[in-house]
């Protein structure tokens, strides 16, 4: 058996790097930004290692599956950029939850994304160690932690544990305690750990390995044939020049082999220069010792390779090893790599640093509605901003960037298009909702301008007693019932005859620009004369345009404006019948 992939995914924070910093005894997740994984890791943990964290367990037993080979992701995002033959490249996941906040949005993509791709996994349950009163010791398994705590801590750890699975039920996944389940087909393991402290760390290993050799083990088959593997990074290495991260899931790779690379356009074809393989338990992304120079590598592995040529390679690419560049596996490199993304005439620009990436960030765009025009990979360039910026509508002049920069050029060409709005982040999700966000303040912004331009559907009731003026102007007293009222606005009765202009709204001594719903109000009226044109309680209209009210309709009016509205146009088409229509 070949050792299987393992991905490990879950929401930002939640100690995915942690986790695996305990298993290899690393300290990778200080040195990264923020703490926060940026780069995809993978990390070989040979089997003797397994024995040895899990002696207390399982004593001399013995097992087929030669190891694990971890992946470690910044997010659900660069999982589904880990592609292999259209499927996921991992043959199990591990999904981490912390207990104490439970499933998150990036949970939720996650367990959405391990379904699509029919990924079996298991929840490693983190954080126990704050549980109030709990009683750690480094490495112990989580069946002999939970003999050792006392009733109110297990109390409350139960809580949680069934918190979890009611959020995961209504997902419509069915868990529990992994030291609990009969069949591992019907229902997810469940496995409460502390990446701080190890505590669960034998369990979850455990748990893994049995999954690995009790269900997957043909598909663990060692295949010899040609390899095929799937790039993670490209990087710069001193001395080496252009670099690629991969992992190579299937089939045997050596030094001086020929192999086809996933590309932009057509698949680069290209010689292995050097493998280099980092030594068990070590970070190809952050390797504390030097990398193995490598002759012959098999599957499953996680390398570097350097190439003759790395031009136009993309993170997420497939690579095979073929026999020349006519050979028929070349045509499987450009179909695997085919970006299949649903675009219109009017939409924004999205671009990512990998494929599986920007089809994450497509995915989550079409559930939301947000149309897009172009997509690419790499950095924002100048043309992308002046196509993002033309011909577009002007909601879209947008350009939502996965985990990429600006191009000098872009920097440059952006000072000049002040209308052009760009979203950068390294989360999908956030991306989605900034922009979203944006979307609504810009509504609420364009909508507060077209109240203040266009006559708006009011109404006012006349109120008794308050007759201040006849005529010239007639100065009365009324209740805003619905909308609001300005200087200037032309005035019709309940029937549709013209009754005058408001010429100014005064509240005591004090001048109004307007007078908003439920406001009572003193309001003159030119061109108006009390008992001719209205009389006290009568209900008056503001008097609308076609126009006006054909721009109404992109306006967010409430329930009351919009039941004016619907008033006012019964009463303009009792003298013209196609008002509006």
């Amino acid at each position: 058996m070949r050792q299987p992939i393992v991905s490990v995914l879950g929401h930002v924070d939640h100690g995915k790097t942690k986790l695996l910093d305990r298993i290899r005894g690393t300290a990778v997740q200080a040195r990264e930004a923020g703490a926060i994984t940026q780069h995809i890791g993978a990390t070989e943990v040979p089997i003797e290692h397994i024995y040895k964290i899990c002696s207390k367990l399982i004593g001399s037993k013995k097992f087929n599956v030669p190891g694990l080979l971890f992946i470690d992701t910044p997010g659900h995002e660069s999982f589904q950029t880990l592609r292999a033959r259209g499927g996921s490249l991992a043959d199990l996941a591990v999904l981490v939850i912390d207990i104490r906040e439970g499933l998150m949005p990036q949970t939720i993509e996650s367990i959405n994304i391990l379904r699509q791709y029919k990924t079996p996994f298991v929840i490693a349950m983190n954080k126990i160690d704050t549980i109030q009163g709990w009683n750690s010791e480094e490495g112990r398994p989580f069946i002999f932690a939970e003999k050792n705590q006392q009733e109110h801590t297990l109390n409350e750890f139960n809580e949680k544990l069934y918190n979890i699975m009611a959020q995961l039920a209504d997902r419509g996944v069915s868990a529990d305690r992994y030291d609990r389940i009969d069949d591992f087909t019907k229902a997810v393991a469940l496995i409460p750990i502390s990446a701080k402290e190890g505590e669960g760390i034998p369990d979850l290993l455990l748990v893994l390995i049995g999954l690995a050799q009790r269900f997957l083990e043909s598909q663990l088959e060692k295949g010899e044939g040609p390899g095929r593997g799937t790039i993670l990074e490209i990087k710069e290495e001193r001395g080496l020049g252009k670099t690629l991260d991969m992992i190579l899931y299937s089939g045997t790779m050596k030094k001086g082999d020929t192999v086809a690379i996933g590309t932009n356009g057509e698949p680069l074809v290209t010689k292995i220069r050097a493998i280099l393989k980092p030594k068990p338990l070590d970070e190809i992304r952050d390797p504390r010792d030097k990398f193995d120079s490598v002759r012959e590598l098999h599957a499953a592995a996680g390398v570097k390779i350097s190439c003759q040529s790395s031009d136009g390679v993309i993170a997420g690419a497939p690579i095979a090893v073929v026999k020349n560049a006519s050979d028929p596996m070349v045509g499987v490199v450009k179909e695997e790599l085919s970006i299949k993304i649903e675009t219109q005439s009017q939409g924004i620009t999205i671009k990512a640093d990998a494929v599986g990436s920007l089809e994450a960030l497509a995915y989550e765009a079409k559930k939301q509605d947000i149309p897009i025009r172009t997509y690419g990979i790499g950095e924002i360039s100048r043309r992308d901003i002046v196509n993002a910026d033309s011909g577009n509508g002007s909601d879209n002049h947008v350009i939502m960037g996965f985990n990429v920069g600006l191009s000098k050029d872009a920097e440059a060409e952006l000072e000049t298009r002040p209308n052009l709005k760009i979203f950068i982040n390294q989360i999908v999700y956030k991306l989605i909702e900034d922009y979203t966000e944006w979307m609504e303040d810009t509504k609420k912004r364009d909508e507060a301008d077209m109240r203040s331009e266009i006559p708006f559907p009011a109404k006012f009731r006349i109120l008794p007693n308050c007759v201040f003026r006849v005529s010239k102007p007639a100065i009365v007293g009324v209740k805003v019932l619905a909308g609001r009222i300005r200087p200037g606005e032309k005035l019709i009765s309940s029937e549709g005859a013209p009754v005058g202009t408001i010429k100014g709204i005064r509240t005591g001594e004090e001048s109004l620009k307007e007078a908003s719903q439920g406001e009572e109000v003193a309001v003159s009226i030119e061109g108006a004369v009390v008992d001719r044109q209205f009389a006290v309680e009568d209900v008056l209209y503001t008097d609308l345009f076609e126009s006006a009210y054909k721009q109404l309709q992109n306006i967010d009016l409430n329930e009351d404006e919009k039941e004016t509205l619907d008033e006012i146009v019964r009463i303009k088409r009792k003298s013209e019948k196609f008002w509006g229509l």
